[in-house]
C-alpha cells in the first residue's frame, strides 16, 4: 500500500467517523462496556487465583519427634526431611522455642512456665512446606513413616477440601472469562456490523464507479481499529479507577483479605484489553464488509 493511499484512507476514515458520529460513538461505547465487563471478570478471576495461591502457600506439615530423640540426632534429621521429594522448606523448632512462642501467644499476663512447674512438655518438631500444595498429603504420609517421628499434623481432611476448593475456583474462573469474552466479541462484532450496514449504499456506489475492494476496505478497516482503540482506552481508564478504589477500600476495611496488587500483572490485563479492542474493531469491520463488497 502506497503512503499516499494510506494517508487518504486515514483522512477518509476520520471524515467518515465525523459524518457518522452517532453510530461511531455507539460503537465506541459498546466496545468500552464490553471490554470493561471482560476486564472486571478477568481481574476477579486473577484475584480468586491469587487467594487460592496464598491459601495453599500457608499449608505446612508439622512433624513432632519422639521425646527420647536426642538433640543432636534431631538436628541430623533435617537432611532426611530435605531428601523427601517435593519439599521446599524445612524448619527445625526446638521445644524451648516452641514454649517461647506459646508464651508470646498467651501474653505477659500468664506465665506458662510457672504454670507447668518449670517442666516443658513440648517435643522438638520440624515444619515442612511442599513445593506443590497437592503434594502435602503424600509428604505427610512419608514423614509419618520416619522412625523418629511420633506424630504428624497437616490439617488432615481440611487440606483435601481446601485443594478441591482452589481447583474449583480456578476452573470456574477460566469458564467465566471465556463466556464473558465470547459475549464481548459478539456485542462488538454486532455493533460494528450495524455501522457498516448503515453505510451499505455508500459502499455500493463506490463499487459501481470502479473502486477496488481494498480501496473501499482500508478506510473501514482503519475506522474499526480507531473505534476499538478508543473503546479499549475508555474501558481501561474506568477499570483502573474502579480497581484502584476497590483495592484501597479492601486494604482499609478487610486487610486480612489478600488482594492482587502486583502492577505488572494488572498492566498485563490492560495491555491485552487494548490489543483485543484494536483487533476486534479491525476484524469486525473486515468481516462485516465482505457481503457488501459482492455487488
Amino acid at each position: 500500500m502506497r503512503l499516499s493511499s494510506f494517508e487518504y484512507s486515514i483522512r477518509d476514515a476520520l471524515r467518515s467517523m465525523k459524518r457518522n458520529k452517532v453510530m461511531c460513538l455507539a460503537s465506541m461505547a459498546t466496545v468500552a462496556i464490553s471490554l470493561l465487563i471482560l476486564g472486571c471478570a478477568w481481574l476477579l478471576v486473577l484475584n480468586s487465583q491469587h487467594l487460592a495461591t496464598v491459601m495453599e502457600s500457608e499449608l505446612e506439615i508439622n512433624a513432632y519427634l519422639r521425646s527420647e530423640v536426642e538433640r543432636d540426632e534431631a538436628l541430623n534429621l533435617r537432611r532426611k526431611f530435605e531428601n523427601l521429594g517435593g519439599v521446599e522448606e524445612v524448619t527445625f523448632v526446638s521445644k524451648e522455642e516452641g514454649l517461647e512462642r506459646l508464651q508470646q501467644r498467651l501474653g505477659d499476663d500468664t506465665s506458662i512456665i510457672e504454670a507447668l512447674g518449670g517442666h516443658n512438655p513440648l517435643p522438638d518438631m520440624y515444619r515442612l512446606k511442599a513445593k506443590v500444595a497437592e503434594d502435602v498429603p503424600r509428604l505427610a504420609g512419608e514423614v509419618e513413616k520416619i522412625q523418629e517421628v511420633e506424630k504428624v499434623r497437616y490439617g488432615q481432611g481440611l487440606v483435601e477440601k481446601l485443594l478441591a476448593l482452589t481447583n474449583w475456583m480456578r476452573t470456574v474462573g477460566i469458564v467465566i472469562v471465556i463466556v464473558i469474552g465470547m459475549a464481548a466479541i459478539f456485542l462488538i462484532a454486532t455493533s460494528i456490523r450495524l455501522t457498516v450496514f448503515a453505510r451499505r449504499r455508500e459502499i455500493g456506489i463506490m463499487k459501481l464507479v470502479g473502486a477496488t475492494d481494498w480501496y473501499i476496505r482500508w478506510p473501514f478497516f482503519l475506522e474499526g481499529m480507531i473505534v476499538g482503540l478508543v473503546g479499549a482506552i475508555l474501558a481501561i481508564l474506568f477499570l483502573h479507577l474502579f480497581y484502584a478504589n476497590l483495592v484501597r477500600n479492601v486494604i482499609l476495611t478487610l486487610n486480612f483479605l489478600p488482594v492482587l496488587k502486583e502492577l505488572n500483572v494488572i498492566l498485563h490485563v490492560y495491555k491485552w484489553l487494548l490489543i483485543l479492542g484494536v483487533f476486534l474493531g479491525a476484524a469486525g469491520s473486515a468481516i462485516s464488509l465482505r457481503r457488501f463488497l459482492k455487488v
